[in-house]
């Protein structure tokens, strides 16, 4: 997709929008939605270990598992929520709910993820701006044919290493928390820190106390890897294959997040596992509007970019994996490439 052939840039329509949505009260808090979705995913959190203890030494935990890392993925959907201040009008409770679902439940910065989240938004698919378009994969021809040694590699043959290095997203999910509160300058790196090694703590002291070492680390691959391949599942239909932005690039706002972003069809279920995100525009053009409202955004934001000619891009499941793979195996070629 050329940003090229999009219709000139015009400044207000984002504001006529805008005014359409807060009109239908969609900016509105949904503080009882939250509560509901807190509680039942607590509860889940809780009975998954509880049955963790309650078996004990067996090879069915590997079954309580994969339970935990469904139930590790909803809960850092709505740690997501609260970074984007879509629960609560207060920064400051929003920020104590992140922390609680994200350092305390699941080992996840919330300060580090927000930080790196918030720079995916205001740039997203732009090279040299957004840092999930300067990951381990390649967005754009130029960037893949500027790889070297391991990093070409892996560009090459990315659309087919994608899903295999999914498992591996939790570790480095852990691993990015933990140098951020090591090295980064974000708020509270004390209280950060201190509740992911409470996490850590909490975790390993339980999993080790219950199993025998062999079993321990056998419940920790499969809990974390099908953890972390769920999560790259979530945001792979989102970004992978819509259009790639320049360094530099400055197309107006709401063309630059409906252009490069891509909607999942679906119904309660597709909320559901994807934790809203399948509703990509919406999410982007408006960060901080609840998550349940965004079902009802969808047909305005629709109905407005056929006004004003945007391109709006919606689709099955399959069919964004499809996209993707497709986009990372056209890039991926380009990496045997030499630069020009």
């Amino acid at each position: 997709m050329a940003v090229a052939d999009v219709a000139p840039v015009r400044g207000s329509e984002f504001s006529i929008l805008m005014r359409r949505v807060r009109a239908a009260g969609l900016l509105d808090r949904r503080v009882r939605y939250y509560v509901w979705a807190s509680a039942l995913t607590a509860a889940a959190f809780v009975a998954g270990w509880v049955v963790f203890v309650l078996l004990g030494d067996t090879w069915w935990q590997l079954a309580v598992g994969a339970f935990l890392a469904l139930v590790f993925a909803q809960i850092a959907f709505l740690g997501h929520d609260a970074g984007h201040k879509q629960i609560f009008a207060s920064r400051r409770a929003n920020y104590r709910y992140g922390l609680i679902a994200g350092n305390l439940a699941i080992g996840l910065s919330i300060g580090w993820w927000t930080s790196n989240h918030n720079r995916h938004h205001a740039h997203p698919n732009t090279e040299g701006a957004d840092p999930d378009a300067m990951g381990v994969l390649a967005f754009s021809g130029e960037r893949a044919r500027a790889g070297r040694g391991i990093r070409r590699l892996i560009f090459r043959y990315q659309a087919w290493l994608f899903f295999p290095m999914l498992f591996l997203e939790g570790g480095s999910l852990h691993r990015a928390s933990v140098r951020a509160v090591l090295r980064w300058p974000i708020p509270n790196r004390v209280l950060e820190g201190a509740l992911l090694a409470t996490h850590a703590a909490a975790y390993l002291g339980t999993v080790f106390l219950v199993l025998p070492p062999g079993k321990a680390l056998a419940f920790i691959a499969v809990q974390q890897g099908l953890w972390g391949f769920y999560m790259g599942c979530t945001f792979a239909p989102n970004h992978k294959g819509m259009a790639v932005l320049p360094e530099g690039d400055n197309t107006d706002f709401l063309r630059r997040q409906v252009l490069t972003s891509r909607n999942v069809r679906g119904g309660a279920m597709t909320d559901l596992g994807l934790g809203g995100l399948n509703y990509q525009i919406e999410h982007h053009l408006f960060p901080s509007m609840p998550r349940p409202n965004l079902v009802r955004a969808q047909p305005i934001v629709a109905g407005f970019c056929a006004e004003i000619g945007v391109p709006y891009h919606e689709t099955g499941l399959f069919e964004s994996y499809a996209e993707a793979m497709a986009h990372l195996d056209e890039v991926g070629r380009q990496a045997s490439l030499r630069p020009a």
